[in-house]
């Protein structure tokens, strides 16, 4: 693995079921996962409320964030999947609560389902931190190492 490479846990319920990091961040840029509105308690938060899911998104997103070394005004796009469209208003609200001066790239797309049927929206995050040119120069350090032989 990149030893630059870090990989950040939520600690939530499907990380190891599935493999994966709810953040990952090699050199200036983090992804964030597709996060769903998991409460503390491991069941979903604001059932029935696309509004209190898409905060509790957020949240996770931002303490994800925060363990890379980054904050929610890191962000550069977004990608937010809806269950029912209809919802966009709701859950629009609090993106531009969020991210209202910050203004990242976003897609808000629907979909069939999630692994959880009372998730109405799962979402995804990826930020860039610094602007020093030299941050930028190593922010995809990773795709250095693209066809060349494991040491």
């Amino acid at each position: 693995m990149n030893p630059r490479r870090q990989n950040v846990s939520s600690d939530g319920p499907y990380e190891t079921k599935i493999g994966f990091s709810r953040a990952v961040r090699v050199g200036g840029i983090i992804a964030v996962g597709g996060t769903a509105p998991i409460g503390a308690d491991g069941k979903t938060a604001g059932a029935g409320d696309p509004a209190a899911q898409t905060r509790r998104c957020i949240e996770i997103i931002a303490e994800a964030l925060a363990k890379a070394g980054a904050g929610l005004e890191h962000v550069v796009r977004t990608r937010i999947f809806v269950t029912d469209i209809a919802n966009w208003e709701a859950i629009g609200r609090v993106l531009g609560e969020v991210f209202g001066e910050i203004r990242p790239a976003s897609t808000m797309v629907q979909v069939t389902s999630f692994i959880d049927p009372d998730w109405l929206v799962v979402i995804e995050a990826d930020a860039v931190v610094g602007d020093d040119a030299a941050d930028w120069e190593h922010a995809w350090a990773a795709s250095d190492d693209i066809g060349k032989p494991a040491k």
